[in-house]
């Protein structure tokens, strides 16, 4: 196959991925993230990059948003919500984190492909994804990308889409956010 195909073929997966997403578990973190007084966000390998462009993006809208394990993260506290993104959901150092988060008393919000494991269980609102999963035994999803990577775009795409639906809650455009684009490029 040629590169172009192998694009058609991984953006035909990203569209059947839309179908399998459930719309009320992503209307509750929305909400979550509205009744929140600080977001968190986590991810381990290129989950954790897209909980990056997914803090940025909410810092753009002005909620005090934090990648956790940056220099200038603030304290957990009991009104703010942990958004952890995990494949297996059994990254340990995520698990730990959820975890921690669940004893001081915040709200979890898992985006796995596997609700059932560590990471789903210990939270108060898990989003399920598509993709394939570490182990075989835990989803029959097929693709033709290796590893993670349907569930990596899927999860990048997702956290757009959540971003959309906060703007039109909160009325918010593209023109406001700009206002607080890095401006010392």
């Amino acid at each position: 196959m040629q590169t172009t195909q192998y694009l058609t073929e991984v953006l035909k997966e990203l569209n059947r991925s839309v179908d399998l997403i459930s719309n009320d578990e992503a209307e509750k973190l929305v909400n979550g993230i509205l009744e929140s007084r600080k977001v968190f966000v986590a991810g381990a390998g290129r989950s954790g990059f897209m909980a990056k462009s997914f803090v940025m993006r909410m810092m753009h809208m002005g909620i005090d948003a934090y990648v956790v394990g940056e220099t200038v993260t603030p304290n957990f506290e009991p009104d703010d919500i942990l958004i952890i993104g995990s494949g297996s959901g059994e990254t340990k150092s995520l698990v730990s984190m959820a975890k921690k988060a669940k004893s001081i008393g915040g709200t979890i919000a898992a985006v796995t492909i596997v609700p059932e494991s560590s990471i789903g269980q210990l939270a108060d609102n898990t989003i399920k994804l598509p993709g394939s999963p570490k182990n075989p035994d835990e989803g029959d999803y097929t693709t033709i990308q290796p590893m993670g990577s349907l569930f990596e775009q899927t999860l990048l795409l997702f956290y757009d889409a959540i971003i959309l639906r906060f703007m039109e809650k909160k009325g918010l455009d593209t023109n406001k956010m700009y206002g607080k684009h890095a401006n010392l490029e």
